[in-house]
């Protein structure tokens, strides 16, 4: 199917074991879509897949050579703004790499690069969960924990690229059960992700009742009535409510939308505006909390979003 008049924009979600891409068509449609595995610990042949599938998808997608698709990657980590090397990123063979430059280089055209959560923000803000909304707030809650802030449908970076940057702050009013909290691998204690992640649910339910499993696990054990699943659900919306009430506070979005794994437990979804509340600082507290619309496709298709400017 060719591309519609008008530049198409193409969308790469680089994650630790699977590479995503999109092309989506001014409109919004997509125009082609494919999916292949990540070269764990292989930088150089990173590159390679990502270039492949550019290729790929422009083929499919029928973009004329004349006309190549604007390219834009939602990745782990971000950018350094100081040195432009991957800083912080889970995917470590990235770390350290101007990934940008080289990217940019292979392809033979500019690239806009912005961490995943950012990507999330953009493509919810655009057309998803977020769509009218000035100010989104997007939070991904799964394996790991971070979010984004999009204004008027353009990501929010920061002076220091840092915007946004939620889940390695410290859990905010801590229980004394809760003090130094658990190790996190950026090597600081209670991070918000140590608690708030998928993992997180899971060990928390394991320490507090010696049973281990998964968070999806917890959840359904939950659902058929137990009750120390329900009390580490309980805990899980508590702490998620007090994390997010201290962002709230200080940036009163005009949506918060919710992705990632943990997204698919509508309790959480539907009791978060409650927790939230009794921890904001006014008399009224309306800010609807929604699941993301586009979900796991949320993070590639913000990425060829970054490009909705042009």
């Amino acid at each position: 199917m060719p591309a519609p008049s008008g530049r198409a924009r193409l969308g790469i979600d680089l994650g630790g074991t699977k590479i995503a891409g999109i092309v989506l068509d001014s409109r919004g449609a997509t125009l082609a879509e494919a999916r292949v595995p990540a070269p764990r610990g292989d930088y150089r042949g990173t590159l390679e897949a990502l270039a492949a599938l550019v290729e790929r998808l422009e083929s499919e997608a029928g973009t004329p050579s004349r006309a190549p698709c604007s390219v834009g990657v939602g990745m782990p980590g971000s950018l350094s703004p100081a040195t432009g090397l991957v800083r912080n990123a889970n995917s470590h063979w990235l770390n350290g790499h101007p990934f940008g430059i080289d990217l940019a280089r292979r392809l033979d055209r500019p690239v806009r690069i912005e961490n995943d959560a950012n990507c999330l923000a953009v493509s919810e803000a655009v057309d998803g969960a977020g769509s009218g909304a000035r100010v989104v707030w997007a939070v991904i809650l799964g394996t790991g924990v971070g979010s984004g802030i999009a204004i008027d449908g353009r990501v929010l970076t920061g002076r220091n690229g840092i915007a946004g940057e939620w889940g390695h702050g410290p859990l905010p009013a801590p229980t004394p059960d809760e003090r130094p909290g658990p190790d996190c691998y950026c090597g600081r204690r209670g991070c918000v992700e140590t608690w708030l992640s998928g993992p997180g649910l899971a060990a928390d339910h394991a320490r507090r009742h010696g049973r281990h499993g998964t968070a999806e696990a917890v959840v359904s054990a939950a659902r058929d009535g137990d009750g120390d699943a329900r009390k580490t659900l309980a805990t899980h919306l508590d702490r998620l409510g007090r994390a997010a009430a201290q962002v709230v506070n200080l940036l009163d979005p005009d949506v918060i939308v919710i992705g990632g794994g943990l997204s698919r437990i509508p309790e959480l979804i539907a009791g978060l505006p409650g927790a939230i509340a009794p921890h904001v600082f006014s008399d009224a507290f309306d800010t609807p909390v929604r699941a993301s619309l586009h979900g796991d496709a949320s993070g590639v298709r913000g990425a060829a979003w970054l490009w909705e400017a042009d």
